[in-house]
């Protein structure tokens, strides 16, 4: 097998090959988020096929999404490393390729909808689902322009891996079956994660994991229930596909845009609370939404909706790499991604129990639309009291002190001018001892 050639750069190159990246990453949302979330177009078929209610028959789009999210199995073999990918070649224009490589979630649902109805009276569910497993298969394409690059953040984790390997190869050779070997391995391996997950102890990263909790909570339900609840209140099949075909296309937009916008230098420092913002009003969204009854009424809430649910999938990396940084980007995506994993898994069946209960969808899209506006209550409840902090260390720095120069990492702070201050008195006394006499 031919050797990989890395591409050697000490920072992001923010064009040439990522470009190929951003080009990899959206065929591979297409193939992956698009696909996933057709399924609701399938939803009805597999209810009257098999005669369950809704509860049961949900179980089959969130087990795939779980899975997704949760496993390194299927999808998540390709999704994970593409997106961080994306990080690795772009820094100025992060938000913006990170916009366009997850329009191909929108695009996918605005041509696949459609499609798939088209192949579902054509060849039944059955036939449809075959013909998309072999469209799945390009991401195997996709997987052939990702190429490696070395950043300069990077550098020291090879190196220190290599240092680590040869020292465990040097004492398996002394003693293969020694204890000491496997203490050794035991803490080399104990020290490289220790470094890779080192951002699950910041508090930033903690608040960002529990509010993507709700978010995901919330933002499952819709792709599974939308053609259903458009099918209840009087709207036919094809009007069905075409307001998931609406939404996929300003999902579109809403990646492009929002990481386009974001990206100028006047909203540059206010991603997070551009991030937070479109995850509220998707939760507004979906408190109006058992009002909408008809068609003309369900095409505004896919264009809200869909707008902003594109800006907030572009900002999750963004938001994440400005938390962690770009050296620990893909171990916190992955983390991030996870995290979807349980809420996926157990939202659509919750939503579908609702509705068998009630009889209606207004619980289920009420409980959905709060669990987002909590999302983002909450990360701006955390990022108000960091301020707050901030702001109370700095005056009290400049109370004590006139001469505090105040460094933040986090909540930690200390003085340059009093070591310096310290250090220059100790050599004063020493030089006075050396030159008194004995």
């Amino acid at each position: 097998m031919a050797k990989v050639n890395r591409t050697r750069s000490t920072s992001p190159p923010d064009g040439g090959w990522g470009w190929m990246i951003v080009a990899g990453c959206f065929l591979v949302t297409i193939c992956t988020r698009a696909v996933t979330r057709c399924i609701s177009i399938f939803f009805v078929e597999f209810q009257t096929y098999f005669s369950q209610d809704y509860a049961q028959t949900a179980w089959i789009h969130s087990i795939v999404d779980c899975v997704t999210m949760l496993c390194g199995l299927g999808f998540a073999l390709c999704y994970s490393p593409a997106i961080a990918m994306v990080g690795k070649y772009f820094s100025r224009r992060k938000a913006l390729a990170y916009g366009i490589s997850m329009s191909g979630s929108g695009i996918g649902i605005f041509i696949l909808a459609p499609v798939v109805q088209l192949l579902i009276e054509q060849f039944s569910w059955r036939g449809a689902l075959l013909i998309l497993g072999g469209f799945v298969l390009n991401l195997c394409v996709c997987g052939a322009l990702m190429r490696p690059i070395n950043l300069k953040e990077d550098q020291t984790t090879p190196e220190q891996n290599h240092v680590c390997r040869t020292q465990t190869q040097d004492f398996k050779q002394a003693s293969p079956c020694s204890t000491w070997t496997k203490e050794w391995v035991q803490t080399c391996l104990c020290g490289s994660l220790q470094q890779e997950y080192s951002f699950l102890l910041m508090s930033d990263f903690v608040v960002l994991a529990t509010s993507v909790l709700f978010m995901a909570y919330g933002c499952s339900p819709l792709f599974v229930y939308f053609v259903p609840y458009a099918l209840s209140v009087g709207v036919t099949h094809q009007q069905a596909a075409f307001l998931m075909s609406i939404l996929g296309v300003i999902d579109i937009i809403g990646n492009i845009t929002f990481g386009w916008l974001t990206d100028r230098r006047c909203l540059k420092n206010y991603q997070y609370v551009c991030y937070l913002f479109a995850i509220g009003l998707d939760g507004l969204c979906y408190l109006c939404l058992p009002m909408l009854q008809s068609l003309p009424l369900l095409v505004p809430f896919a264009c809200t909706f869909g707008y902003f649910d594109g800006a907030y999938v572009t900002l999750i990396p963004v938001v994440t790499a400005e938390i962690v940084g770009t050296t620990s980007l893909s171990s916190a995506l992955g983390v991030v991604y996870f995290l979807h994993a349980v809420p996926y898994l157990v939202s659509p069946p919750i939503a579908g129990w609702l509705v068998d209960t009630t009889g209606s969808y207004t619980a289920a899209f009420l409980l959905c639309g709060f669990s987002m506006i909590f999302s983002s209550l909450l990360l701006g409840f955390a990022r108000v009291v960091k301020k707050m902090k901030k702001t109370q260390l700095r005056f009290l720095a400049k109370e004590s002190d006139p001469k505090l120069q105040l460094w933040t990492n986090g909540s930690v702070a200390y003085s340059v001018a009093r070591e310096l201050d310290q250090k220059d008195g100790e050599s004063v006394a020493l030089a006075m001892l050396g030159s008194s006499p004995t």
